[in-house]
């Protein structure tokens, strides 16, 4: 491990921790919220936090990440207001922070149809003159859908600064991957695209940043895209609505436990004297006091605005759509 220097390996890993222990805690947190009535539902990524934290960290503040919603640790992790990250498993609103603000499209429910934007957008970008690179997030259930094998054909055709990182967690809800695909892998999806493909241990942060970093500079430089795919597991269930006992056993559920990727990122930083109790104790009470800060907020109802039901369905409202704003307003006026 070279020396603790600023923007060097160790620091990046450092960061890297510190981002995985604030996302377990969060996702842990937001697990407990929906068992409590607070959020309608959430999808846990327990488990695949070297991929979450990861993906942010290889990008740059004007680079583009594509999520899934999944993902809600990637979006904390590159910045987002865990509030505002939640508002979708709320149910307020469809996108509760600024995608142009944080560079960060909305979450995508519809399997893979995100992966078309992610494409578009680096194409669009670089005939802008621009450097900017797409990260498009994806599941391995997501590479059985055709939008995703338009995305990557597309990609390859327009040789497109983008860079497919598919998070392989073996399920696809209760479908395992045995009966999505009789590849030897998913990464084999991109060599007949003419894309660069790579695998990665998904519960390895060390590799996982040196895969995605390399992969989004090559890409930057004009080297084409990537398609990555990362072996991790998803500990929890599908969704907090998820019985995942159904279809999976508890031993294969504890053998992936004994390859936590924080576990193993936290040996690493120890054995090589760049992370003490003290350090492992501070980063705790940072994420035990963000989960505080979250509960508080979460257990205050919103207050919407009517209004924003107007908002973004014309770039120039149409007559008829004032007439719809006005008539709600007078009604509310009236109670």
């Amino acid at each position: 491990m070279p020396e603790l220097e600023k923007g060097g390996p160790a620091e990046l890993l450092l960061e890297a921790y510190r981002g995985m222990v604030l996302g377990r805690r969060f996702d842990l947190q937001a697990t407990a919220l929906a068992r409590q009535g607070r959020l309608a539902v959430y999808p846990s990524s327990l488990g695949q936090e070297a991929c979450q934290v990861g993906a942010a960290l290889a990008l740059r503040e004007t680079d583009w990440l594509f999520p899934t919603y999944r993902d809600c640790v990637a979006l904390v992790s590159r910045g987002i207001d865990p509030v505002e990250t939640l508002t979708l498993m709320r149910g307020d609103a469809h996108c509760g922070y600024d995608p142009t603000r944080h560079r960060t499209a909305p979450q995508c429910t519809p399997l893979a149809t995100h992966a078309a934007h992610a494409v578009g957008l680096a194409h669009g970008e670089r005939l802008k003159g621009s450097d900017t690179v797409a990260l498009a997030l994806v599941g391995d259930g997501a590479t059985s859908e055709g939008d995703f094998h338009e995305a990557v054909n597309l990609a390859g055709v327009l040789r497109a600064p983008v860079v497919f990182l598919v998070q392989n967690n073996r399920y696809a809800i209760s479908v395992p991957l045995s009966a999505q695909t009789a590849a030897p892998g998913l990464a084999y999806k991109g060599i007949g695209y003419g894309v660069r493909a790579e695998q990665v241990d998904g519960n390895d942060a060390a590799a996982v940043l040196a895969v995605l970093t390399a992969a989004v500079e090559d890409a930057r430089r004009g080297g084409g895209p990537w398609l990555v795919e990362a072996h991790t597991y998803r500990v929890g269930p599908h969704t907090s609505a998820d019985d995942p006992s159904r279809y999976r056993t508890a031993a294969e559920e504890e053998h992936w436990r004994a390859r936590d990727p924080l576990a193993r990122l936290e040996a690493a930083l120890r054995e090589r004297g760049l992370l003490s109790d003290a350090d492992v104790v501070a980063v705790s009470e940072e994420a035990e006091a963000q989960a505080t800060r979250l509960r508080e907020r979460l257990a205050q109802d919103p207050e919407p605005d009517s209004s924003v039901l107007f908002d973004h369905v014309f770039a120039t409202p149409t007559p008829q759509l004032l007439a719809q704003r006005e008539a709600l307003h007078g009604e509310l006026e009236r109670r």
